[in-house]
């Protein structure tokens, strides 16, 4: 829904009209103008997915624990750091240095990601793991690009299938919580 409101302009073209699935990046979206200068209505929309995005992600990581782990130590290191991550990355919101918020919400997700991937493991969900393993690679690969900045021009789709990768795996996991739990009810 930001995306239709979104004015324009990219890093491609900064006179074009609306958002490109191809040249623009999800921050674009919360901006407070657009990369063509004009006022940006798709910020109040694109802030409260965000929002609903952290929110989603937070309870994630508090209801996989309950059913994945008994270890006191992974359920407090998954939430913590999940949490951490979830509260850094709604400084997006703001003024602040975009990179270091990424940075740090990403680090502290990580955190959270291989409490998860260790949790996994233990169930012995090894496909679910190994997708995991993709998604990081995806991240890595976001990373080298962005500061490399040799193929910048990709970014924008990179960052788009990191995204859908990512939230398909969590939607993955939720699923096989999900059927486990009605099999044992």
């Amino acid at each position: 829904m930001a995306a239709q409101l979104y004015p324009g302009g990219s890093q491609v073209d900064k006179g074009a009209v609306g958002f490109s699935w191809a040249n623009n990046y999800w921050c674009n979206l919360l901006n407070e103008n657009a990369i063509n200068g004009q006022p940006n209505p798709a910020k109040p929309v694109a802030i409260t997915g965000m929002f609903v995005l952290c929110l989603t992600l937070l309870s994630f990581w508090f209801l996989f624990t309950k059913y994945i782990t008994r270890s006191k130590k992974l359920k407090l290191i998954i939430r913590v750091s999940g949490t951490i991550s979830m509260i850094i990355a709604c400084f997006l919101f703001t003024t602040f240095n975009h990179d270091l918020i990424t940075n740090l919400a990403s680090l502290f997700g990580l955190i959270a990601t291989v409490g998860t991937f260790i949790g996994l493991y233990k169930v012995r969900w090894y496909g679910l793991l190994a997708f995991g393993l993709l998604n990081i690679l995806l991240v890595a690969l976001n990373n080298y690009v962005y500061y490399s900045r040799g193929l910048i021009i990709f970014l924008p789709v990179i960052q788009k299938i990191s995204f859908v990768a990512f939230l398909f795996w969590l939607c993955c996991i939720d699923l096989k919580l999900y059927a486990r739990e009605r099999k044992n009810a």
